[in-house]
């Protein structure tokens, strides 16, 4: 059986794209964007970044760049922005249901 593409995204998800719409990043510069950007409110363990970075690259929305090291470096594709852009969407229509729900109290 073929695997489902990813739909929707995670918090945590969500917010490693977006580090990467702008610039290329290696994990702790995706870590540190993360928690700058949500001010500490979506924490991002070593354990979760790898495992998205992994389950990004697996369906083409992330591509590696360089590895130095044991430093590698990451870059969105179409494909990833894509998808961000799909996420971001929908969650705005969540916002203007809830805003809306919100209203007629």
């Amino acid at each position: 059986m073929a695997k489902e593409p990813l739909k929707v995204l995670t918090e945590s998800m969500f917010y490693v794209l977006l580090s990467l719409l702008r610039q290329e990043r290696c994990g702790t510069e995706i870590v540190r964007f993360v928690d700058n950007a949500t001010a500490g409110r979506v924490p991002l363990g070593p354990g979760t970044l790898y495992t998205i970075l992994a389950k990004f690259q697996e369906e083409e929305l992330i591509r590696e760049t360089a590895v130095e090291g044991r430093k590698r470096t990451y870059a969105i594709t179409d494909r990833g922005r894509a998808l961000f852009r799909q996420e971001l969407s929908r969650l705005k229509l969540c916002v203007a249901d809830g805003d809306r729900e919100e209203e007629r109290t």
